[in-house]
């Protein structure tokens, strides 16, 4: 069936009916002139970053150390000035500099400083992602080598964006954290909020529907399997209803502890105490001693065979 031309002369009317909304649903429009962060820079930023911080094995092939310095010296210089406007536009956005792109105050050269003060702590990043590398490794059987970790790992992907989204946001850069973070999210099913903690060493293994909240305290040689949260308990509100922010709402979880697939910590004081384990599907919302294991009870599994000349008796196993 060919398209009817004519029905187009209703689109002028539901173009009306949009934009109208635009002043009616204001907090979902961006419609002022200063330009915000971009997603596709942000993104550009993280592949750049990732570069650095693995080289050889991303993008760039036949690196040495006679070539080396010249290559990161280049992607150095480009990640300046990307994130140098990136982030001068979330400071602005973030200070309400809407109508006036200029203002008082020089937001790109905030957002210089900010980026070079960022910049200076990728060597000391570069040490730790080396431990986290060194934890998937010895922690996995399965795995041959640690450039298998680097290569395959969505453990390793989402753990290097939110450590490199964590100096962002203890530089107290808005917006572009957790933006990242996301999208590691998005392509590794690994949610880490940028403001939590954690320490050297640290191994998701498997990771999908791995959750990490906020003001989480982790500490080193810490080992999670998938699906595993580590979240609030509840929500405290004020007088009005609204949240309380700026409150510790997820736990901490101490040195050499593991977490099994499933299990869920709540709670800004549940402290899981050093060289824990927490069993699979275990529901935790009060503290533990250090050297404590968790486990639900055993439950048991009933199997009713069946066959077409006669019904066996169901059997009871316990686990």
């Amino acid at each position: 069936m060919a398209t009817d031309f004519r029905l187009k002369d209703q689109l002028p009317e539901i173009t009306e009916r949009i934009v109208s909304t635009y002043d009616r649903v204001g907090k979902i429009n961006h419609l002022d002139h200063c330009p915000l962060p971009r997603y596709e820079e942000v993104i550009a930023a993280i592949h750049e970053l990732n570069e650095i911080m693995f080289p050889g094995y991303r993008r760039r092939e036949g690196l040495h150390h006679g070539n080396i310095r010249y290559y990161v010296g280049d992607i150095i210089d480009r990640l300046h000035d990307r994130l140098t406007t990136q982030i001068g536009r979330a400071l602005r956005h973030e200070a309400g500099a809407t109508s006036d792109c200029d203002g008082l105050e020089d937001y790109e050269a905030l957002g210089q400083a900010k980026t070079l003060q960022f910049l200076d702590q990728l060597p000391e990043l570069r040490e730790v992602l080396a431990t986290d590398v060194q934890a998937a490794y010895e922690g996995d059987p399965a795995c041959k080598t640690p450039a298998e970790v680097i290569f395959c790992y969505p453990g390793l992907e989402a753990i290097t964006v939110y450590r490199l989204a964590h100096l962002l946001h203890e530089l107290s850069i808005p917006y572009i954290p957790r933006m990242m973070t996301e999208w590691a999210h998005s392509r590794t099913g690994i949610d880490i909020h940028p403001g939590a903690a954690i320490g050297q060493y640290f191994f998701i293994d498997h990771g999908t529907g791995v959750v990490i909240g906020e003001t989480c305290r982790i500490g080193e040689r810490v080992k999670l399997y998938q699906g595993v949260t580590l979240g609030a308990l509840s929500f405290a509100t004020d007088a009005d209803g609204q949240l309380v922010r700026g409150q510790k709402r997820h736990p901490t979880i101490e040195d050499r502890v593991v977490i099994y697939a499933n299990a869920t910590v709540l709670g800004g004081r549940t402290v899981v105490g050093h060289d824990s384990v927490i069993g699979s599907s275990v529901w935790l919302t009060s503290s533990v001693a250090p050297y404590t294991t968790v486990v639900m009870e055993k439950p048991n599994l009933r199997m009713r065979a069946e066959t077409p000349d006669e019904m066996l008796p169901e059997v009871n196993y316990q686990i």
